[in-house]
């Protein structure tokens, strides 16, 4: 296999006028000759047998069962990994796929693939199997990882379905059966060719250069079919090379890990950023024990999506309702003083004593216990992988653990970051070190930076439509930047809806405020060429009395409940500009899925989807005479 037929070069002319040119300073200085493997050696011989990864082994009651892997572990473990798929005939640059829920034999095998040259393909495991089947095909690998046995069914018969052959060779993460190689097998293989031959692995180092291939990314598609982006070694080291200086976490530090790893968050931020750092990493059992895991492993650092931060903050409220009434103005009474302190901290003012003393009274009395949730020890709370409502990032804040908040794209790698002293809610922070940022006539971000992505797989067109020939990314998504350097994203370009009397309206920001109205799960804004806005709607029914988790069947019939909608409706609609205001909303009877289309598996909507699947109801909200409130 040729390694160079994959890439896309970046050479399409696209002369777009910039109205802002962004260029941070302090740039990143790269060193000659580093790869992603060499990095983990690095930290190896730092950190030695300090323990890097923690891994549920299931065994235990409570969760607190580990297999531990230490530093020299990961990195013995992934050489020995990578000799043995290069025993196996796996060339330089060759595609090596990984269907796996994040886990340590996934980090393992990660790097185990680039060790040997490979490019690490890691595949969405939400997906439904006839779409990894799909995605295995159109990528073509002769080597596919894959975690267990019962996932390896599933997939043999999606691929039986659909006419194709799995990869020549298959290896099982967890287990071992008949005909396939295992991690442990493989290893031997591994130590078998080191055996023979003691330079190997030099060898393949020295043949691996910053510029090769490192990872095939998958993009989660929320805007269309997904892209494969092809990634360098040069691009992912100096990604990682700019946390430092925004993300100090080090070896005294721990975080809990769940995010799916084919996603650039989950990859850059959670496994390879704490690999350079020596932060060791606790992986969840599953999403059902994350709660019980925080309390018990009392990260210091952790990082989920806006959904997880959206449904603790629904929880909290929930059992504050249940409270006696004092209670319930404690809680209150507190969460305002500690917005207003929040406040006078982002504007560089210095706290009263009086509101001092009374914050350490809420502090005691209410805060400390929401904080407890997550160990008690968190110094860095930090949201990605979507949009962060404003007002969520004010609770926060105002309880003592402000959420720090960036910006990545898998083209582009992790490009933003708040600082831990003074985040500003709503905003992406500032652009890291190295990295350039402008905006175009519209409004839309480009950006310009060491860790951009080398051009998507099999697909020049589609590159050329991204990328200019002076290497100006063009994000899709419309930004400002204000006189401090913050910048914010306010919509996405292929979402504006433009009215029929040419208003132009940013559903993301509109959809944004229902974060903070418990009730409300889901949301997708209607209106484009339409006279006014309307919204499809599900609801969060968890904590709703008389109502099963995921049941909407009889909220029609529901009259408080249908009250409680329109209430949270006007709500929202009293922060809007008046053709903006939602005038109809029809709740549906499901949550959005994966498995319909309607969410990545970053559980970002597809609005175009959800459009389609909906579009009788999309036609009733058009129906008749316009409401008002």
């Amino acid at each position: 296999m040729d390694p160079q037929s994959t890439i896309t070069p970046i050479v399409a002319p696209r002369n777009r006028p910039a109205q802002t040119f962004v260029t941070a300073v302090d740039k990143i200085r790269g060193m000659p000759g580093r790869n992603v493997y060499t990095v983990l050696t690095e930290t190896a011989n730092r950190c030695g047998n300090d323990v890097a990864m923690y891994q549920p082994t299931g065994r235990a009651k409570d969760g607190a069962d580990y297999r531990r892997y230490t530093w020299n572990d990961w990195a013995k473990t992934s050489s020995e990994l990578g000799l043995g798929l290069r025993a196996l005939g796996l060339a330089k640059g060759e595609i090596v796929c990984i269907l796996s829920e994040t886990r340590a034999e996934f980090y393992l095998a990660d790097l185990g693939i680039m060790a040997a040259g490979g490019v690490a393909a890691a595949l969405y495991t939400a997906y439904p199997m006839a779409d990894l089947a799909r995605n295995i095909h159109a990528s073509n690998p002769r080597f596919l990882f894959v975690e267990n046995t019962k996932a390896l069914s599933s997939l043999a018969k999606a691929a039986q379905d659909q006419n194709v052959a799995l990869p020549e060779h298959v290896i099982l993460m967890t287990e071992s059966a008949a005909g396939y190689q295992s991690l442990e097998s493989l290893a031997e293989l591994g130590r078998e060719l080191l055996a023979r031959d003691p330079g190997a692995m030099d060898r393949i180092q020295a043949e691996i250069s910053p510029e090769d291939n490192a990872i095939l990314y998958l993009t989660s598609g929320a805007t269309g079919e997904p892209k494969m982006g092809l990634t360098s070694h040069a691009a992912v080291i100096a990604n990682i090379d700019m946390g430092p200086a925004v993300l100090p976490i080090g070896i005294i530090d721990s975080t809990v890990v769940f995010l799916p790893s084919a996603h650039i968050t989950q990859r850059i931020a959670l496994e390879l950023l704490p690999m350079r750092m020596g932060t060791p990493v606790y992986f969840s059992e599953s999403l059902s024990r994350l709660p019980a895991e925080l309390r018990a492993v009392r990260p210091t650092f952790f990082l989920a999506p806006p959904r997880v931060w959206e449904r603790m903050y629904a929880t909290i409220l929930s059992e504050v309702k249940k409270r006696p009434m004092v209670a319930r103005k404690l809680f209150h009474g507190a969460l305002g003083l500690g917005a207003e302190a929040a406040r006078l901290t982002r504007e560089g003012k210095p706290i009263p004593g009086w509101m001092k003393r009374a914050l350490k009274v809420a502090n005691k009395l209410v805060f400390q216990k929401v904080r407890e949730r997550l160990g008690g020890r968190l110094r860095i709370a930090a949201s990605g992988g979507a949009p962060l409502a404003k007002d969520l990032a004010e609770f926060y804040a105002a309880i003592g653990m402000p959420l720090i908040e960036g910006y990545g794209l898998t083209e582009a790698g992790i490009v933003s970051f708040n600082p831990l002293d003074r985040p500003k809610p709503g905003s992406i922070g500032k652009i890291l070190p190295g990295v350039e940022a402008r905006l175009a006539d519209d409004g839309e971000l480009q950006l310009r930076s060491p860790c951009m992505f080398r051009g998507y797989f099999h697909d020049e067109a589609a590159t050329r439509s991204v990328v200019d020939q002076n290497g100006w990314f063009s994000t899709g998504d419309i930004a400002e930047s204000d006189a401090d350097g913050y910048w914010y994203i306010t919509g996405r370009k292929k979402e504006l809806i433009v009215s029929s009397n040419g208003k132009k309206i940013y559903p993301s920001r509109i959809e944004g405020l229902f974060k903070m109205e418990p009730l409300v799960n889901q949301v997708v804004l209607v209106g484009d060429k339409k006279p006014y806005v309307t919204a499809l709607l599900t609801l969060n029914l968890a904590n709703i009395k008389g109502t099963k988790n995921g049941d909407h069947s009889d909220v029609a019939q529901n009259e408080p409940l249908q009250k409680a909608v329109k209430e949270a409706v006007a709500r929202v609609n009293k922060h809007l500009a008046d053709f903006e205001r939602i005038r109809r909303f029809k709740v549906l009877e499901r949550d959005f899925s994966i498995e319909n289309g309607e969410l990545t598996p970053t559980m970002k909507i597809r609005r175009a989807r959800v459009l389609e699947l909906h579009k009788d109801l999309v036609s009733e909200l058009y129906l008749g005479r316009e409401e008002s409130e």
